[in-house]
């Protein structure tokens, strides 16, 4: 069967079996409706693509079923039927979102060809609309609070958005300070079931077993010293949402065996009870240690592990995306300035160079850290190399820190280097015909990137 559905609503036996008749031997899936309130029960309950209605019908005329129609689905193309004496009426239509209009007689060959038409429309349309969401999916420099457009970020934004909708279980990768958390509520808030429910976050590594557990699956009152009353516990209150175990290697191999429960059954009992408890929570799981070195060391559970990795998430430490260096400043710059009521504008090239060289063992959050630092210390618009930590300056290599101090006794490298990168930017251009994004994508930088550097080598024509 046809997955291009049609409605035809008409008070006419004749006109609603003809048309019935030649759409189907067309392909088409056709229902019919004898007036205009059972076509809007239709519509209501299969959503056609198109809706091929009379001006004038008993119960509900052509024109209200139009507003009707375009108030449930204005994605439902609406195609009206009409006397000669009524053209008026359905040009007025058209101005109210109906597709085209018809005159009765209908002629075979003049309907197969508006509805023809109708269904190559929406096919462009939908080419666009998958088109244009593609191009910001590849584009995109921001994805909920992730900053970042490097090609592995760009990968992780497309494997959030292909897992979000399931219920598998999710371990995230990383070293501490590349943003495991904010991928962890990216998750969450891509999932259309889980997003309004709760997204619960434990610190795993914070708490001693005894409280982990107690914090985890709850307690009765006299299951130990201080418990005196009862209390839920994180899993029973994250029932129906999200649950994010943050430094799950810090679990015990008691509460290991718990866990593992609680992901293949879906229960637990509260610490010092008896009583099964039942919950329904998507698990995601987060760690800057290698799971798979302590499963040899016999400190983690393979079966968990296995469990928890259905879908690994690896985050890149920030020394291998220095290209979003740029776009992360920039991000902090403006949080900052803000925080402290401050107008910082800018950051120096000498600053922003200075941020390139360094390792960033600390990753975004020490960059976070720094950027706060330089905006608090900035004593005008803009952060200069002065307003960053000596512990950067310090830990630059010295030929670099070299450059730094005394850049104009390189100030012939530094033309030529320039020189050079002008030549390969005029090539890449050149390759792709003058389009941006090709030649971006050649010289692997951002079009914003390649924007700046042609302004810079004077390569933009005036418009």
């Amino acid at each position: 069967m046809s997955n291009k559905r049609i409605l035809i609503a008409d008070d006419e036996p004749l006109t609603r079996q003809s048309l019935y008749e030649i759409l189907k031997l067309e392909g088409y899936s056709v229902s019919c409706a004898a007036d205009g309130r059972e076509a809007l029960s239709l519509v209501e309950a299969n959503h056609p693509d198109i809706v091929i209605s009379d001006l004038k019908m008993p119960k509900l005329g052509g024109l209200e079923l139009l507003r009707e129609v375009k108030a449930i689905d204005g994605n439902i193309s609406v195609l009206l039927m009409t006397g000669y004496g009524s053209i008026d009426t359905a040009v007025e239509a058209m101005k109210e979102g109906a597709f085209d209009y018809i005159t009765k007689p209908i002629l075979d060959k003049e309907i197969k060809i508006i509805i023809q038409r109708i269904f190559e429309q929406k096919r462009i349309l939908d080419e666009n609309k998958f088109l244009k969401k593609k191009l910001e999916r590849d584009s995109r420099h921001k994805f909920y609070d992730i900053t970042g457009q490097n090609y592995k970020m760009r990968k992780i934004y497309n494997l959030i958005e292909t897992v979000a909708p399931t219920n598998a279980n999710v371990l995230i990768q990383g070293q501490s300070g590349t943003g495991k958390r904010l991928v962890a509520h990216a998750i969450h808030s891509s999932d259309s079931i889980r997003k309004d429910k709760a997204f619960i976050e434990v610190s795993c590594g914070a708490l001693p077993e005894t409280l982990l557990e107690s914090e985890l699956f709850g307690h009765v009152r006299g299951a130990f010293t201080s418990a005196v009353k009862d209390r839920q516990g994180r899993f029973e209150v994250a029932d129906g949402g999200t649950i994010f175990l943050d430094e799950i290697d810090a679990f015990s191999l008691k509460l290991q065996v718990k866990l593992l429960r609680v992901l293949q059954e879906g229960e637990f009992e509260k610490v010092g009870d008896t009583k099964t408890i039942k919950v329904n929570v998507r698990l995601i799981a987060a760690t800057n240690q290698d799971l798979r070195q302590l499963i040899k060391q016999g400190l983690f559970r393979e079966d968990l592990y296995y469990r928890l990795n259905v879908i690994p998430l690896d985050i890149p430490p920030l020394k291998e995306r220095l290209d979003d260096l740029p776009l992360l400043v920039e991000h902090f710059l403006h949080k900052c300035s803000k925080k402290i009521n401050k107008d910082i504008k800018d950051i120096s090239d000498e600053a922003m160079e200075a941020l390139n060289l360094y390792e960033w063992p600390g990753n975004v959050r020490e960059l976070e850290n720094v950027i706060e630092r330089a905006t608090i210390l900035c004593k005008g618009r803009v952060v200069e190399k002065e307003d960053l930590p000596d512990s950067i300056l310090e830990m630059i290599s010295p030929s670099a820190a070299g450059s730094l101090r005394s850049r104009n006794a390189a100030i012939n490298l530094k033309d030529a280097l320039r020189s050079s990168e002008k030549a390969i930017i005029m090539n890449a251009l050149e390759q792709c015909s003058g389009n941006r994004k090709k030649a971006a994508h050649i010289l692997g930088i951002n079009r914003t990137t390649l924007y700046n550097k042609m302004r810079e080598y004077c390569l933009l024509k005036n418009n």
